[in-house]
């Protein structure tokens, strides 16, 4: 009797007229009330920001995405903290899940066209504007560690858009020169540059 007086209880109330924090008190006694609003409030937005960050063509990639991110807030919803700010929470929480699936997923060439999305993406607070520009900032520092030639073949395709061509004959150098050391740079990037980010966002 007693689940199903909270089941009555949970089926009666207005989800939809509660704010994020109230939803997330709520969440964190078990409602699943509460966990289905803060789906239908921000799932279709999160989807349409993973497949824009992540340039996933495929909707059932970006779904996927988004399953994983909100089985991940069910588990851990009794370590929310009071006051979260929700849409910021889940916006990074999908931001981690879109670098680690094109890090273990793409190309370096893809990889590298995702970073170059983040660094232009359309962002929609002052703190989303501010990790951007931290997330410049951690590029900038991540290329400096390669040599002065990789760097300048890696600017000259990602920053001018140069082909290979163009830059061998800029260089003076060859085209499979061209391409080894892009490579050499992307596949750096790869590597070293998410766990720099998840060093970034974990800060907050």
């Amino acid at each position: 009797m007693k689940h199903y007086a909270i089941f009555a209880q949970e089926a009666m109330m207005p989800f939809d007229t509660l704010n994020d924090n109230e939803l997330v008190e709520l969440l964190k006694t078990d409602s699943r009330g509460a966990f289905t609003e803060i789906y239908d409030r921000y799932a279709k937005d999160l989807t349409r920001f993973t497949v824009a960050s992540s340039r996933l063509h495929d909707l059932d990639e970006a779904s996927d995405i988004l399953h994983d991110l909100f089985v991940w807030l069910w588990e851990r919803r009794h370590q929310l903290q009071a006051n979260v700010n929700l849409k910021n929470y889940l916006y990074t929480a999908a931001r981690h899940r879109i670098i680690d699936h094109i890090r273990k997923n793409s190309s370096y060439q893809r990889y590298a066209a995702f970073l170059q999305a983040l660094e232009t993406s359309y962002v929609q607070s002052a703190d989303q504007q501010l990790e951007v520009k931290e997330l410049q900032k951690t590029l900038e520092s991540s290329l400096a560690k390669l040599s002065p030639r990789i760097q300048e073949i890696y600017r000259l395709s990602r920053q001018e858009n140069l082909s290979i061509k163009q830059i061998a004959e800029k260089l003076e150098i060859s085209e499979q020169t061209v391409k080894n050391q892009l490579t050499t740079a992307l596949k750096y990037l790869k590597e070293a540059l998410p766990v720099l980010i998840f060093l970034l966002m974990d800060s907050h």
